[in-house]
């Protein structure tokens, strides 16, 4: 694994921006960063998102922390002001996730873009998203790989069951900073590499589904005191990998995109469904519609969009 110390990330040489978001304070950039131990650049996205202030350091943020202000208004009670704090080895101002090399899938999927929503028969998804997904080749979800086989964040994973079929590990999502509890992002990923999406769900996946929920507040009871209910467990369709995954939330925490309607499924939900399916024949996932956004650059956009006439549904 390549290292971006200060000294590569000076390095960076900016293109243009690929979103801008005021709800997560975050900036996505795209532009090229050095390959590792060379001077040649190649394409890279920067994502660079404030931190989020923590109750940590509660007594001390006026007091002790705020460095300078500025009156932006007042009107009777109300006074609003620009503040600047010290700085601080251990309240870092801003996290960095960084895709590098990036390919044009990745443009792509960080670029702000409009949404539209689809509707996904079971007859769309054989002809449409299955070959989709199956294109996909392996090098793709390679970290994925690093990350099941013990090569990369082997010390950051909180569970491992080794189950070929059922098993699965937690660990922080890359989302977190690892230290903010009220946005405290984890993600289960399954060993088994024939579940690309909840569409490959079936009866023979409770257990590991169980198991995720079950071993998910059991972890962040003991490591961070959250209490039963204090999770959002949920599943992405489509998901930004195919290679399946469960997200594991604070509950608490609001206004992540992902969380929304026509792309989070409730893991709850989903465990519920399944337990409704006969023994045998095709599960529920694999029989119902299923709706929900995509991006203009998805690569399904296109296609959906186009079949969606056929539906007869407006």
């Amino acid at each position: 694994m390549s290292t971006y110390d200060i000294t590569v990330l000076k390095q960076f040489r900016f293109d243009r921006v690929l979103n801008e978001d005021p709800v997560t304070h975050a900036l996505t950039l795209l532009g090229s960063l050095p390959v590792h131990s060379t001077s040649e650049h190649v394409q890279a996205i920067v994502r660079i998102e404030k931190t989020a202030l923590t109750a940590d350091y509660a007594a001390e943020l006026l007091p002790g922390l705020l460095k300078d202000s500025k009156l932006i208004e007042g009107t009777d009670i109300y006074t609003w002001l620009f503040g600047w704090l010290y700085s601080s080895v251990d309240r870092p101002d801003v996290k960095i996730n960084i895709v590098h090399p990036a390919t044009e899938v990745h443009v792509r999927k960080y670029s702000r873009q409009e949404v539209a929503i689809v509707h996904e028969t079971p007859a769309l998804f054989e002809r449409v998203v299955r070959p989709y997904i199956s294109a996909f080749p392996l090098s793709r979800t390679q970290w994925v790989e690093n990350i099941l086989n013990g090569t990369s964040e082997a010390d950051k994973v909180l569970f491992r069951d080794p189950s070929p079929d059922s098993g699965y590990v937690l660990l922080p999502d890359m989302k977190w900073d690892l230290t903010t509890l009220s946005s405290l992002y984890l993600v289960a990923i399954s060993l088994n590499r024939s579940i690309r999406s909840l569409r490959d769900l079936n009866k023979t996946h409770l257990d590991m589904l169980r198991c995720i929920r079950r071993q998910a507040a059991r972890v962040v009871k003991e490591r961070w005191g959250l209490d039963q209910g204090s999770l959002r467990m949920f599943i992405h369709y489509q998901p930004s990998y195919y290679h399946f995954h469960v997200h594991v939330v604070n509950a608490n925490y609001q206004g992540l995109p992902g969380m929304s309607a026509g792309q989070a499924h409730l893991l709850d939900d989903i465990i519920s469904l399944i337990e409704c399916d006969p023994d045998e024949g095709l599960s529920i996932l694999q029989r119902m519609t299923l709706t929900y956004t995509l991006g203009e650059q998805h690569g399904l956009y296109e296609p959906m969009k186009a079949a969606q006439g056929e539906l007869g549904y407006y």
